[in-house]
């Protein structure tokens, strides 16, 4: 084996060292104008929470308020 054929091999390799590290990190790609999601975005944490009740007692807030109406009605 020569010095230039041991020179090629292994820039081979790091070559395909490099490419496989490249595709293996997870990142964001694009790809023909695409940006396409990384590999684990099905196990990502969830970034977005929809919008809901500013009140977090809404349930208890309206049951109190019934509670009330009812022994008012009663007169108590």
């Amino acid at each position: 084996m020569n010095a230039n054929n041991s020179m090629h091999w292994t820039k081979a390799v790091c070559l395909g060292v490099g490419l496989v590290a490249l595709s293996a990190t997870g990142c964001q790609s694009h790809i023909a104008g695409q940006t396409l999601p990384s590999p684990y975005y099905l196990t990502d944490d969830v970034q977005y929470f929809a919008p809901g009740s500013e009140n977090k007692l809404a349930h208890e807030s309206a049951a109190m308020k019934a509670f009330d109406a009812d022994q008012a009605a009663q007169g108590k």
